[in-house]
């Protein structure tokens, strides 16, 4: 009985590289091909130009908030204890609407960053399903990752790059 067990392991394991050998993988080096693409570089620009321009607005209320903070400070000893009270509170205002505005500023770049890239996204993923038919590749694995531990065979890139029309 004992030695049928064994038996039965071995075939498995003939059987499972067998089938393992008849998968064609390909891999893809991901992060080239986005970097090498004319609407990620246009959509990184804009990305990069709404961002300068949130940071640009918080700075200024940041910098007119402090400002004010310096002002009040230099007042204080001449203010009453209800006027020292009521800039506290006018400051702490400033300073929550400071962070409403960086907490909306950073959900706006992640909304506008999610539909800058879905286009994007999408059109990479038509032609390396495109390519993967073509070639019969079975996987087509990103060769950037670090869960490879031996990376051989055949290399998807230029095919994919063919069918996106980039260098």
């Amino acid at each position: 009985m004992k030695k049928l067990s064994v038996l039965f392991a071995a075939v498995m394991m003939v059987v499972s590289v067998g089938m393992a050998k008849a998968q064609k993988i390909a891999t893809l080096d991901v992060v080239g091909i986005l970097n090498a693409m004319p609407e990620k570089k246009k959509a990184d620009a804009e990305l990069k130009s709404f961002l300068d321009t949130k940071q640009a607005e918080i700075k200024k209320k940041a910098d007119a908030a402090q400002a004010k903070y310096q002002q009040y400070q230099a007042e204080a000893p001449k203010k009453t204890a209800e006027e020292n009270t009521a800039r506290e509170a006018e400051m702490k205002k400033l300073g929550d609407e400071i962070q409403q505005m960086q907490d909306k500023a950073q959900k706006d770049f992640i909304a506008k960053q999610d539909t800058a890239y879905e286009p994007i996204e999408r059109k990479l993923n038509d032609a390396v399903t495109k390519v993967a038919k073509a070639n019969g590749y079975d996987y087509i694995m990103d060769s950037n990752s670090s869960a490879f531990v031996y990376k051989a065979g055949p290399d998807a890139t230029p095919a994919v790059k063919k069918e996106l029309n980039i260098q």
